[in-house]
């Protein structure tokens, strides 16, 4: 098997697990807040990973933080967005980013093809489908997956020139998981730990104490969201990207919330209303026709 065809089967199983965390997640977010499951998920990859950080170039550490920083504000639209609506609509709407590439192209002076517009039409025909309720329903919920879904295609597309300009791929990979817990830590700093005033410093044991509570509940879900959903399935994703172009990375990922919506039903009982499946496979169908191309894969970076 060629390097490439490695490389897209990397992706398949990346996007395979990426549809169990919808639902591991979704589980924990009437308890803990976004930033909590983010840094827990990323601070246990960050002790795995650590290793690959000895003797890092400049250069690796420096792309490997600008992908994290831009890979935080993803799981943070992604979770808090969770919270507010379902396991799948949020997978279906997360989705999306997809199609953020070929739109980046056409925002850069690209010709706009017929099959971004098409691809268009039927996106907005199926997030009109999948959120028709007797009338057509958008949330802060549905927003903030949306602005996930910006994000992490911008993500996707710096990664596909990052993983071919830095010199160890698992540098970058330890290098933007550490970056992202050190963003969620300053995150819950800011705006949740209750520090400062004496009125809110009084709060702190109260505070520890519901987390630590929280901790424990939830300890498996953390524990295979940080270990196998993250510090594995991170590395694989970036050596798979390396053996790939941005487009055919997209049109995997495009099967995540179909992914996903299966887990949920047996994670969480989640089912689809004829309405939802049909939006469902619209907005498939329009994450698949965006990335239409004959376009091969630039010469990739070798595997450590």
């Amino acid at each position: 098997m060629s390097q490439h065809l490695r490389g897209i089967s990397a992706l398949l199983v990346v996007t395979l697990v990426w549809g169990t965390t919808f639902p591991a997640m979704k589980d924990m977010t009437g308890y803990l807040s976004a930033s909590w499951i983010v840094l827990c998920r990323f601070a246990l990859a960050s002790l795995l990973l650590l290793p690959f950080l000895w003797r890092a170039r400049l250069r690796d550490l420096g792309w490997g933080a600008v992908a994290g920083m831009v890979l935080f504000l993803c799981y943070v639209f992604q979770i808090e967005g969770l919270a507010l609506t379902s396991s799948n609509r949020n997978a279906f709407v997360t989705g999306l980013n997809v199609m953020v590439p070929p739109l980046l192209g056409v925002l850069m002076g690209a010709k706009l093809e017929r099959r971004i517009m098409l691809a268009l039409a039927l996106a907005l025909a199926g997030l009109f489908a999948l959120c028709w309720e007797g009338s057509f329903t958008w949330g802060r919920g549905d927003t903030l997956a949306l602005l996930c879904a910006l994000f992490f295609g911008i993500y996707v597309k710096l990664m596909e020139t990052t993983t071919r300009k830095v010199e160890r791929l698992m540098t970058l990979t330890a290098a933007q998981i550490v970056t992202v817990a050190l963003c969620a830590a300053i995150w819950l700093l800011i705006r949740e730990v209750p520090l400062g005033s004496a009125e809110r410093a009084e709060e702190l044991p109260n505070y520890i104490a519901y987390i630590l509570t929280g901790l424990h509940t939830y300890g498996w879900n953390l524990l295979y969201l940080g270990t196998v959903a993250t510090a594995a399935i991170i590395s694989l994703q970036t050596w798979g990207q390396s053996h790939s172009s941005a487009n055919e990375a997209a049109v995997i990922y495009a099967f995540e919330p179909g992914c996903a919506a299966i887990f949920a039903y047996f994670w969480l009982g989640e089912t689809l209303a004829w309405n939802g499946l049909l939006g469902a496979g619209l907005l498939i169908s329009g994450m698949i026709v965006s990335q239409w191309s004959t376009e091969r894969p630039a010469t990739a970076l070798a595997p450590e």
